[in-house]
């Protein structure tokens, strides 16, 4: 794929370009905690961004995207939000501009193999290989983590989808065969190996699309906030659900609309549930790490309300395998994959149940993915 970008930016831009590997992401567990302040454990994995990029010594920014066959121009004088893929790259740009660095005219071909709507962040991965492509060009000097905040920042602002960091800061601080723990509030984070070779983290697709996602997604987040501020009434000290406990919770049950009071419960048991999972890790205990995803996608399930049926279907099914040692949605949810850790020699005999039963359940054969832990975005 690299080569074939590499080749597609000379023939139609004619000279060579800087390439960049940009991945997606996979989240062990700490669904929907990010926002909350909370614990996350993403890892970088195997499915790619590939970024071929030159200045061009103009004003323009020439893009062509290898997956929709399309190119799009804008002007570095008229970076505003705009419908379509196109959004995700001037998001990039505008964020930069806004911090006072110079952006020059570029020249660029992005190709892919990050399903998109899968849960796997592909819009992080454009993100991150973009600001890093654009670093390395005009000589920015950007640390990884100021990386990873412009591209959530372009997100906020251009799509509009208030999301965590996470996303992004997997995208770029993955380390081969290392998961990672990070603080969403400090932003401090620790590597812990994913060394288990008699297991395979397998995505099962569930072909659904997540068109619902984005809406329901700042829903979820202002339901979150509405559970703090009722909490604070009563503890000032409560800045976000991180520094809430159960008990908080049930004092002010009564006054929370809704769904409120399901949604932090179960950021709250989340919270709790990163922090013991990267113990089991360290003790090899893998078996007890698949119960708390279990747990997780009850959760998401049930409480959060982020599954749906084909979804919930994927998970029943992975619970009746003794190979499989835990399974959950993965993402934003209402859609895209279930991520499940599956015994390696069983993984092609798995496959094909999900396969069959999946079918014979939805008519529709879901896409799955054998990915491995690598790199975070990488500049070649």
């Amino acid at each position: 794929m690299i080569q074939k970008t590499k080749e597609q930016f000379v023939k139609l831009f004619g000279k060579e370009p800087l390439i960049v590997v940009s991945p997606g992401r996979i989240n062990l567990i700490g669904e929907h905690t990010d926002y909350n302040d909370g614990f996350v454990l993403p890892a970088a994995i195997d499915k790619k961004i590939v970024y071929a990029v030159a200045p061009n010594g103009t004003n323009q920014c020439n893009v062509h995207a290898d997956f929709t066959g399309e190119t799009a121009s804008f002007s570095l004088d008229a970076v505003v939000p705009t419908p379509g893929w196109i959004n995700y790259i001037m998001g990039v740009v505008a964020m930069l501009q806004e911090r006072g660095l110079k952006v020059e005219g570029f020249d660029c071909v992005l190709a892919g193999d990050i399903p998109v709507g899968a849960g796997l962040s592909s819009s992080a991965a454009v993100e991150g290989g973009l600001v890093a492509a654009l670093d390395k060009l005009f000589g920015f000097g950007l640390s990884r983590m100021d990386m990873a905040l412009i591209g959530q920042k372009a997100e906020h602002t251009f799509p509009g989808v208030k999301c965590g960091i996470m996303d992004q800061f997997a995208n770029l601080h993955g380390k081969k065969d290392q998961v990672m723990r990070l603080d969403c509030r400090s932003l401090n984070y620790e590597y812990f190996p994913f060394e288990f070779p008699g297991y395979k983290v397998v995505l099962c697709n569930s072909m659904v699309h997540h068109s619902l996602a984005s809406s329901e997604y700042n829903v979820r987040r202002q339901q979150c906030e509405a559970g703090v501020k009722a909490i604070q009434q009563h503890h000032p000290e409560v800045k976000s659900l991180r520094d809430a406990n159960l008990q908080m919770l049930e004092e002010v049950k009564q006054e929370l609309p809704g769904k409120v009071y399901d949604r932090c419960v179960y950021v709250i048991e989340e919270i709790s549930r990163v922090q013991e999972a990267t113990g089991l890790l360290q003790q090899g205990k893998l078996n007890e790490f698949g119960k708390l995803m279990y747990e997780t996608h009850e959760g998401l399930s049930k409480l959060y309300e982020v599954s749906c049926p084909e979804l919930d279907f994927l998970v029943s099914l992975a619970s009746e395998r003794e190979e499989v040692a835990g399974a959950r949605v993965m993402g934003g949810g209402f859609g895209g994959c279930t991520i499940n850790l599956v015994a390696a020699d069983k993984v092609e005999e798995y496959t094909e149940f999900v396969r069959s039963r999946y079918n014979k359940q939805y008519n529709k054969d879901p896409e799955i993915y054998v990915t491995t832990i690598e790199n975070g975005v990488t500049v070649l």
